[in-house]
């Protein structure tokens, strides 16, 4: 049976990825597809993933992203209609959605991000299932147009599914001229393209003061490492710092470098629950109102979460004075939630195996 899978973002890639993988070995055929997208881009090279690319991201305006995606669903009902697979499965993609539902095609769909309402809508009424991690009530999907019958919630949370087989590489150190004898500060920079937060993110981003804070009381005693999401993110950091600290050209194997991260600052997402449930000290600025995830992460005491820049350089002081108990402690709490977790992609792919036998 030939499954298609799409993939828009990072997190969808791993996660996804992983969902694909699972598949394969139980004798599953698999159509991978992705849209032009810097990080996609690099992290398919990095990661050995073959996809098909199919359009591209709409930018940061809303009329962008309504061309795009438009344009894209055209190219994707050519492709997916000649191959006619059995099954479409995507992470919140309104694209797929839309195609598998217009192709007469079955549509799961995976969501953890009741926040970002405008895709929610776009794609769970188009989905015949709907795949979500526990800490989300079921009430909370069906406002957004979900069928009670359509939920199926996993105990875990979704970078799980990567996190397990993922292992240590210290040749992300190399790539990034890091010495693991020094702490390692991870900033993530927020998600500022994303139709939720249109209006919400400042032109600058928040980090800056707080780097440029930091390089000045802390010099070379430790080591900054700002990630970016897009190429304007990109290219205006570079110009900011000249070098006084470290910003990948390219997207990175991002489990990787959180190994062996003394501490991450980011927004909310993705990076923000890998780094909690790798145990390594972090804290989000996420600039909307606190996701259901975050919330979660904040109650296990595996995050904290602040906006206010002084606050947070207080915070980041507090953690690197007594980096070894914060880093042990953290670690603690995340190996006993982690024990507590399924892998989501095993969830997702026995279930798929039941409904859709290969």
């Amino acid at each position: 049976m030939l499954v298609w899978l799409d993939m828009l973002t990072p997190k969808q890639l791993l996660f996804v990825g992983e969902i694909g993988k699972r598949l394969e070995a139980r004798g599953y055929e698999i159509f991978r597809t992705t849209r032009q997208y810097r990080e996609v881009d690099d992290l398919l090279k990095v990661k050995d993933i073959n996809a098909v690319v199919v359009g591209k991201h709409g930018g940061s305006t809303l009329e962008g992203k309504l061309a795009a995606g438009a344009r894209r669903i055209e190219e994707l009902a050519h492709i997916i209609g000649r191959l006619q697979p059995g099954l479409s499965f995507a992470f919140a993609s309104p694209e797929a959605a839309r195609t598998a539902f217009g192709l007469g095609i079955p549509h799961y769909t995976a969501n953890d991000s009741p926040h970002a309402e405008a895709v929610a809508k776009l794609t769970i009424p188009f989905s015949d299932r709907l795949f979500s991690p526990f800490v989300i009530p079921r009430g909370v999907w069906v406002r957004l147009g979900a069928r009670p019958s359509q939920i199926i919630q996993y105990n875990g949370l979704d970078p799980m599914a990567w996190l397990k087989s993922s292992a240590p590489n210290p040749s992300i150190l190399d790539q990034l001229g890091l010495d693991n004898g020094r702490p390692i500060v991870v900033f993530r920079v927020e998600e500022s393209f994303a139709s939720y937060l249109l209006g919400r993110v400042q032109a600058q981003s928040v980090i800056v003061p707080i780097v440029n804070t930091l390089v000045e009381s802390y010099g070379g005693s430790i080591q900054i490492v700002i990630l970016p999401r897009y190429q304007e993110q990109l290219q205006a950091i570079r110009s900011t710092f000249h070098g006084s600290v470290q910003v990948p050209r390219t997207a990175i194997d991002g489990p990787n470098l959180l190994f062996f991260t003394s501490l991450f600052i980011g927004a909310g997402g993705t990076m923000t629950a890998e780094a909690a449930l790798l145990g390594t000290p972090s804290i989000s600025t996420y600039p909307g109102p606190p996701t259901l995830i975050e919330k979660y992460l904040v109650h296990e005491k595996l995050i904290s979460r602040i906006t206010d820049p002084q606050k947070i350089l207080k915070k980041i002081g507090q953690i690197l004075s007594n980096l070894s108990e914060e880093r042990r402690l953290q670690r603690d709490r995340a190996t006993a939630l982690q024990a507590r977790m399924e892998d989501p992609a095993d969830a997702i792919a026995n279930h798929i195996e039941k409904a859709f036998p290969p």
